[in-house]
């Protein structure tokens, strides 16, 4: 089968996006359309599969909330080898679950992803934590700090206890562990966090310029994204030679912002003016 028109994707995504109840899976796999010619109809079938398998081999009910932790480190962990390193953040696939789903080795929000969509898949109480610099899971309720037992998928499942999850806080942010941080994550919420990983990747690389603009056209695709990705589109399009399509971008930004802030709207516009000077 031929690979994905990226139109469709785009389609599909936007779609899924605001459906009632998102899929995270399916959201997270057609982020990889782009940046992976080998992906097609039946990769992203295949990637379901695998999921599905996989939870297929948890067993039934182990227990409470620190059973089912124990089980899936059992089983992606230590069975099958699930689990990140430091190069992990250098590697693009690290951000694309069907890669993540062959390699077993990811960034902790998609290992994350992996975790929790076979958990649930097999019924447990699980959901993702979105912890300042470093995403885990959480499983039992997340309101009730005795019960709720917080595993680390980037560290194979290891489960957290509480200075460990205050660690991994005040290491990223030099800040306290507050009980907000331990919320569970929205499924629209880990894309968009996914994205703007992607987003770093590509822009420290400007020779990756094509995933860039994707993972942005992405992420206006989410509702509630930030008007700023408009702005980014802009300058991504004017930096691809699509100076009439940046133009019209950063225009569409500088009407937004003008409302609030018209001197930023105005140097907007005089970008939008020197990317339609360079057709001449």
């Amino acid at each position: 089968m031929s690979r994905f028109e990226a139109g469709e994707v785009r389609r599909r995504f936007a779609e899924e996006a605001r459906a009632e109840r998102p899929d995270l899976a399916l959201l997270c796999l057609l982020i990889g359309a782009q940046p992976d010619p080998e992906l097609d109809e039946a990769a992203l079938d295949a990637a379901q599969i695998e999921l599905d398998r996989l939870a297929g081999q948890l067993p039934y009910r182990p227990g409470g909330p620190r059973a089912w932790a124990a089980a899936l480190r059992e089983l992606l962990g230590e069975r099958y080898g699930f689990r990140g390193a430091a190069a992990d953040y250098e590697r693009l696939e690290s951000s694309l679950l069907h890669r993540v789903l062959v390699r077993r080795r990811g960034l902790p929000i998609l290992l994350s992803v992996v975790w929790v969509e076979v958990a649930r898949r097999a019924g447990a109480p699980v959901y993702g934590v979105a912890l300042p610099g470093h995403f885990v899971v959480g499983f039992g309720p997340p309101a009730d700090r005795e019960r709720q037992v917080l595993v680390d998928p980037f560290d194979g499942g290891r489960i957290l206890s509480g200075d460990d999850a205050e660690s991994l806080v005040t290491g990223a942010t030099g800040a306290r562990l507050e009980p907000s941080m331990l919320i569970p994550a929205e499924p629209l919420d880990v894309v968009m966090r996914i994205l703007n990983n992607i987003r770093s990747w590509a822009m420290a690389r400007p020779e990756r310029s094509d995933v860039a603009l994707w993972a942005v056209e992405l992420a206006l695709a989410v509702p509630s994204h930030p008007a700023r990705l408009r702005y980014e589109k802009g300058q991504l399009l004017v930096q691809r030679g699509d100076f009439v399509g940046g133009a019209d971008e950063l225009e569409e930004y500088a009407g937004l912002v003008e409302v609030v802030d018209e001197r930023a709207a105005e140097q907007v516009r005089k970008e939008a003016f020197a990317a339609r000077a360079m057709l001449n």
